[in-house]
Order: structure tokens, then C-alpha cells, then sequence
């Protein structure tokens, strides 16, 4: 199953509807607001700017799986989002990542290694997804990797749709 067929809410409700994104690069972050990773919030957001205009998204998947660092209903998680780092990228609805809960968009993602060949389970909050414009996983970024590193733009960069 592409992840374009999964289905997932939105934030706000409704549908995040990722058929939208076929055609293409997505980072999915599974996101946290009282993470000490949280500040990467600004560079997603930098990220969105840089490159939307050019046929990508970053998708936020919030979760409160690692030491309830997610705690916020819906609308307190897209109020501090918005007001705290000006995030405009979609974000779905407050998922599980891991255990027998585990959403279907993350059963997609989680057999894909990052550079250190871990595979398996999300280790923390902001771990990274970058999906390819057909749909497959290009590559994976541990948690501490900075949204803006050269290794996750340049992977955007080679990822964007022709």
C-alpha cells in the first residue's frame, strides 16, 4: 500500500487526505510540543518556505508516546504550532507510532533504515521521513537530526519532482 492510500485526520478534522501529496517529496515528522526537540518546529517551517513553491510538504504527525511529551488536545497542539513557530504545513490528528496501536501510515515506514541502518521502531519525537514523489520511502533521519541539516535538504533537493 502507497502511503497516499492511507487514511489519517487531519488537525482540525476532517480527512488529511495524503492522496493530495502524490506527485510529491513529503517529509512526515511524527511532532511533539514539549519535546526538547520541539524547536526543529522552526526549521520544518523553513524548510515548508523554502520549498513548497517547488513540489514539497512537510506533514506533522503529532504524538504522545514518548513520556507524554504531546499532551495537547487537537486545538491546543495547532494554537501553540501557530502562535509559537508559525507553522503552516498540514498536520494530521495525534497518532501512535509504535506498539500494537500503531498507525498504518507509520507500519509503511518503519522497515526503512536511516544512515546508521536502524530500522524498526520510532526512537523519539521528530524522527523523519522523506517520501518520494512516487510514493516510496527515499530516506530516513534519526531524531536529532536538525530539519535543516545538509543531509535532509540535500535529500529534499534531489527528491523535488521534475
Amino acid at each position: 500500500m502507497s502511503v497516499y492510500e492511507v487514511e489519517i485526520g487531519g488537525l482540525q478534522g476532517g480527512s488529511a487526505d495524503l492522496g493530495q501529496y502524490e506527485g510529491k517529496a513529503v517529509l512526515v515528522v511524527n511532532v511533539a510540543s514539549k519535546c526538547g526537540l520541539t524547536p526543529q518546529y522552526a526549521g520544518l517551517e523553513r524548510l515548508q518556505e523554502q520549498f513548497a513553491g517547488r513540489g514539497f510538504t512537510v506533514l506533522g504527525v503529532p504524538c504522545n508516546q514518548f513520556m507524554g511529551q504531546e499532551p495537547g488536545s487537537h486545538e491546543e497542539i495547532a494554537q501553540f504550532c501557530s502562535a509559537t513557530y508559525g507553522v503552516t504545513f498540514p498536520m494530521t490528528e495525534k497518532v501512535e507510532v509504535n506498539g500494537p496501536g500503531r498507525h498504518p501510515l507509520y507500519a509503511g515506514l518503519v522497515d526503512v533504515a536511516d544512515a546508521e541502518g536502524h530500522t524498526g521502531d520510532i526512537r523519539w519525537n521528530f524522527e523523519k521521513f522523506l517520501i518520494a514523489p512516487d510514493g516510496t520511502v527515499a530516506a530516513r533521519f534519526a531524531p536529532q537530526t536538525e530539519p535543516e541539516s545538509a543531509e535532509v535538504v540535500s535529500a529534499i533537493e534531489k527528491n523535488l519532482p521534475a
